[in-house]
């Protein structure tokens, strides 16, 4: 099934084409000085606490009139917050987790794998501004690489898969509908493993978790795995991107 707006999705798909997947190859190409195990190490153990609050689900709504919100799962959500936070028409991002309970949306229990959790972003965003066609651009072409199962560069486990949560039929339907494009277009030469599931609830992560490429640029893993995101969207999408930060 291809868009209405062929023409328009044809040319920015020439472009996400030509442009955005180096950094996915680089990434993957460089997990094997990763592989056996998750990036948990480098995380500084001053954020880690013998007992997390239980988070609770964010309200509805939380934005203003007008705004809409998209929910994406895709590897360390330190990244996918750093990239779309930078986009313009995004007013807010969260860092956080969705697909499972309430009673299990604390880090170190998604950590297990166990939770049926994923670590997720919330993207707040003006539909006047930016459409959901584009962030869906962005998460596919620089956000994360939707070809690998239950892992994302060094993070290994399902906490770590490829999700979309979508909030309405009409996410759901563009979303299969550039699942499907992506697909014909051979761009990626293994299949597109990328979930698709009704947002029933979304939990913010601890507060340490929030803006933490923003205020941690020259943390090693943000330096190794998550600043190339950023390289690669100023490449891909520099009329996406705002001014100031």
């Amino acid at each position: 099934m291809k868009s209405s707006n062929s023409n328009f999705y044809t040319v920015r798909m020439q472009k996400i084409l030509s442009l955005s997947f180096l950094g996915l190859i680089l990434t993957s190409g460089s997990f094997v000085l990763f592989a056996g195990g998750s990036s948990e190490s480098l995380e500084p153990s001053t954020m880690m606490t013998a007992e997390e609050p239980m988070s609770k689900p964010m309200d509805k709504p939380v934005f203003m009139e007008g705004l809409n919100e998209a929910v994406f799962a895709g590897g360390c959500f330190w990244g996918i917050e750093g990239v779309f936070e930078r986009l313009e028409g995004v007013t807010d991002v969260v860092s956080g987790y969705s697909g499972g309970e309430a009673e299990t949306a604390q880090y170190k229990m998604v950590g297990t794998g166990r939770t049926g959790h994923a670590e997720a972003v919330r993207i707040v965003y003006d539909p006047e501004v930016i459409r959901y066609q584009t962030l869906l651009e962005v998460f596919f072409s620089v956000a994360h690489d939707p070809t690998q199962l239950n892992y994302q560069g060094p993070d290994v486990g399902s906490e770590y898969r490829s999700v979309i949560f979508y909030g309405d039929e009409e996410q759901k339907k563009m979303s299969e509908s550039y699942i499907e494009e992506l697909a014909a277009s051979g761009v990626y030469r293994d299949e597109i493993v990328t979930e698709l599931v009704a947002l029933e609830a979304f939990y913010p992560a601890e507060d340490y978790h929030q803006d933490f490429l923003r205020l941690n640029p020259d943390h090693p893993y943000i330096q190794y795995w998550d600043m190339p995101k950023i390289e690669q969207l100023e490449k891909v999408f520099p009329e996406l991107i705002v001014e100031e930060m």
